[in-house]
C-alpha cells in the first residue's frame, strides 16, 4: 500500500508518499506545494491542487491520508485550512484514493506517543521510524509524513471494524 499525507496549509501544503504494510513502512518521497499569500486565494488552492496532482500521478497513492480539522484561533485561517482540506478530499475522490482523517492529537500521539508533541519532536521520530540521515525539513513535510505513518498504523483497525460491522 501507498499512502500520501497531507499538512493542509494555503501558503506551504506538506506532502509524503510512504509505502508498506501496517506498522512496516518505508520513505518514498516528500517536500511543499508553496503558494504566494499575494495571490488571490482561489489561484492557491489551485495551485495545491494541481501540486497535489502532480505527487498523485508521479507516485500512484492507494490512499489520502490528511490532517483533520483543528480549532484555530483566527477563525479566517481555520476556514482557509478547511477549503485546502476540502480541495484534497475533492482531488482524492476524483482519483479514487481511500481517503482517511485524523486529529492532530491522533497523530502526534501515534508517531512520538505524546498528542501534545512540539514540532522538532515530530520530525525526529519521523526521522527515526522512516530511518533518515536527518531529520524532514520544513515541519509541513515531516508532518505530511507523520500523518501517512499515523495512517499506517489505524488503517488495520478501520478495515476490522468496518468488516466487524458488515458481518453484523
Amino acid at each position: 500500500m501507498r499512502v500520501i499525507g497531507i499538512d493542509p496549509g494555503s501558503e506551504t501544503l506538506g506532502w509524503g508518499v510512504v509505502e508498506g504494510f501496517g506498522p512496516r513502512y518505508s520513505l518514498v518521497d516528500f517536500g511543499t506545494v508553496k503558494s504566494s499569500p499575494k495571490q488571490p486565494f482561489s489561484k492557491r488552492l489551485l495551485k495545491v491542487y494541481q501540486g497535489v496532482e502532480e505527487v498523485i500521478d508521479k507516485y500512484s497513492p492507494d490512499a489520502l491520508a490528511v490532517e483533520d480539522t483543528f480549532y484555530a484561533v483566527n477563525v479566517g485561517v481555520a476556514l482557509k485550512l478547511g477549503q485546502v482540506r476540502g480541495t484534497m478530499l475533492l482531488l482524492a475522490e476524483k482519483r479514487g484514493l481511500e481517503i482517511a482523517e485524523y486529529s492532530p492529537r491522533l497523530i502526534k500521539q501515534t508517531v512520538v506517543g505524546y498528542g501534545a508533541a512540539e514540532k522538532h519532536q515530530v520530525q525526529e521520530m519521523v526521522r527515526v521510524l522512516l530511518r533518515m540521515k536527518t531529520a524532514p525539513t520544513p515541519h509541513d513535510a515531516a508532518d505530511a509524513l507523520a500523518i501517512a505513518i499515523c495512517h499506517f498504523h489505524h488503517a488495520g483497525m478501520k478495515t476490522k471494524v468496518k468488516a466487524a460491522e458488515e458481518r453484523g
